[in-house]
């Protein structure tokens, strides 16, 4: 990762334009193609961006490049990148005086731990199919898939294969994360058709008719059931 803390200013034009005057912001790029502008605030959202894949062209800047921070003030522009996404949207960044710039090797990311909860969940419900439906069975735990692992995959009481995303609390992001899968892995004729099931503790009201929208069958699970502690038997209400 390549970081760069510099006074620029920045031009995106493609299905919309927008400017970003001079001053001094944090321009990612990352290994896999990507640029993001940061600025010190709106927490971890960019300015703007280009998603990879996407080229970079860096040239020297003219003297068409200065650009104005105050009246008074007209630092020169010392080199203009030319971001270029696949769709043909471009991202100019015009940069003045850089204050940072290094690069940095992050090696392989483990992914996302699940906390113990989570995973504890996890295991429950690969240890009891069931729980989705009578004659539901287990295929495995951790489905591989070229964007992650599916935390399930199950066989339903037809034979045919559901992915199962768990989450202790479901959001729309969990939704999100479950649609990419279901999309890859019903390309595979070797699993096709595969249907998804969304099961969690609780779930966003947002997130249901999210799932339910894309044909995921939302699941409520109940941990303290899983685990024996709590018999609904016993309940008075």
């Amino acid at each position: 990762m390549r970081l760069v803390i510099a006074r620029c200013q920045v031009d995106y034009a493609g299905k919309l334009t927008a400017h970003l005057p001079m001053a001094v912001r944090l321009i990612l790029v990352k290994a896999d193609g990507s640029v993001s502008i940061h600025a010190d605030d709106r927490a971890y959202k960019p300015l703007n961006w280009m998603n990879p894949p996407c080229t970079i062209t860096v040239t020297a800047a003219s003297g068409d490049d200065l650009a104005a921070t105050t009246a008074d003030v007209d630092p020169l522009v010392a080199e203009v990148w030319q971001v270029r996404g696949r769709d043909g949207d471009t991202l100019q960044i015009s940069l003045g005086e850089v204050l940072h710039d290094s690069e940095h090797d992050l090696g392989i990311d483990p992914g996302l731990q699940k906390d113990g909860v989570e995973a504890h969940l996890q295991a429950l419900l690969a240890e009891n199919p069931s729980t989705f439906g009578p004659g539901w069975t287990l295929v495995r735990r951790e489905h591989p898939t070229a964007i992650g692992p599916v935390d399930l995959l199950l066989r339903d009481a037809a034979g045919g294969y559901v992915a199962v995303e768990v989450k202790r609390r479901g959001e729309i992001d969990g939704v999100e994360q479950l649609t990419r899968y279901l999309a890859l892995m019903n390309r595979d004729p070797h699993l096709a058709p595969v249907s998804g099931v969304f099961a969690a503790q609780q779930i966003r009201p947002q997130a249901r008719v999210l799932a339910e929208d894309r044909g995921i069958t939302v699941s409520l699970v109940d941990y303290d059931a899983l685990r024996g502690l709590d018999d609904p038997s016993d309940r008075l209400f």
